[in-house]
């Protein structure tokens, strides 16, 4: 029966294929991680009655229904019909027919997020929030992405390994006249954070150099000395992956931009995956296609119509370091030419 099933659809459909014969695994989204919890009620219906009574929390904040047989899809995409229409249309207004058919693709990942500032006193935005209005500007498509947002730039998200991550800084606005130079701020940026804090007279001082934005000292200060800004600022990462041939991190894009930046600069992700992929879709992490086009044409294709705020700042080049792993190569080559100033990289010779 199994050479009958066309495996690549069912994947689009977002279900994966099981190692038990005409078995399958639904995958259903959950735009920012995080959903009402009348949901869970949805899981375990299909895990009872389809599934075999199992659910797996997906590694990309997904609910994961294994052992769903081949011939009962369908009535698992009848079912999920009114699920697809709260969560993808009514919550996140996002441009798609609904139907008994289920999802029309998988391209598009579930935006991951953290609690970011709905919950967390580290948050610097509401996650969320902005994962609902990122998801309008990428699902459907059949391009590929991959998608992360984190409150604060602990990156509790894993932003750095996708192939965008969205992390909330903050400016934080010092009244110096409420400082009671208690040192509080100092010890926990040195801990915590840069170490751009430092006393002078009773007195914080900040280095802005390096300073990453986190917030730390504003949660710290028992004057309010430190105070964070109304206006939500955020840096975005690219290129990240995780893989077999080569994984690496991702790298700052764009740094305190503010959100209609963001949504300006995801906008363009799908022109951009057209242009590289010649209108052919591919299930290709977003990384490989920069690599494809080369940074600054990523740069303009992205930045294209979008209007930077005053602070921003946009990276002019990258260097990429990744784990590079090339078979049958003289070892003595290697190290006359050492991968471009990758330290990473690994050679296996004859």
């Amino acid at each position: 029966m199994n050479h009958d099933i066309n495996i690549t659809k069912l994947k689009l459909n977002c279900f994966r294929q099981s190692k038990v014969p005409g078995e399958f695994m639904l995958q259903m989204r959950v735009p920012g991680g995080l959903i009402d919890a009348k949901y869970l009620s949805v899981v375990q219906h299909i895990a009872m009655t389809w599934g075999n009574g199992t659910f797996h929390p997906g590694m990309r904040q997904t609910l994961n229904m294994p052992g769903i047989k081949y011939e009962n899809i369908e009535a698992v995409n009848a079912y999920l019909e009114d699920y697809i229409r709260e969560v993808e249309v009514e919550a996140c207004s996002v441009d798609m027919e609904v139907d008994s058919s289920g999802y029309p693709t998988i391209g598009a990942r579930n935006i991951m997020a953290c609690i970011g500032g709905a919950h967390c006193i580290k948050g610097n935005y509401n996650t969320h929030e902005l994962a609902k209005k990122l998801e309008k500007e990428i699902f459907p498509s059949h391009y590929h992405i991959k998608m992360s947002l984190a409150g604060c730039p602990n990156d509790c998200a894993k932003g750095h390994f996708n192939d965008f991550g969205i992390i909330g800084v903050t400016k934080p606005i010092f009244h110096k006249e409420r400082c009671i130079g208690c040192g509080r701020c100092v010890k926990v940026c040195k801990s915590h954070a840069t170490r751009v804090l430092s006393g002078d007279n009773h007195k914080a001082v900040k280095d802005s150099c390096c300073c990453v934005g986190c917030g730390e000292c504003i949660e710290a200060c028992p004057t309010s000395a430190w105070v964070r800004p109304e206006k939500k600022l955020y840096r975005v990462i690219v290129g990240g992956r995780t893989g077999k041939q080569y994984p690496r991190m991702g790298k700052m894009f764009l740094n305190w931009v503010t959100e209609e930046v963001v949504l300006g600069v995801i906008k363009n992700w799908q022109a951009f995956s057209a242009n590289v992929l010649e209108n052919k879709p591919q299930y290709i992490h977003g990384g490989h296609l920069i690599d494809r086009a080369g940074y600054n044409k990523f740069k303009d294709m992205l930045l294209d119509g979008v209007k930077l705020n005053p602070e921003a700042e946009v990276a002019q080049r990258i260097l990429w370091s990744e784990t590079e792993y090339r078979a049958n190569i003289n070892v003595k080559s290697i190290e006359d030419h050492p991968s471009q100033g990758n330290p990473y990289s690994c050679s296996i010779g004859k």
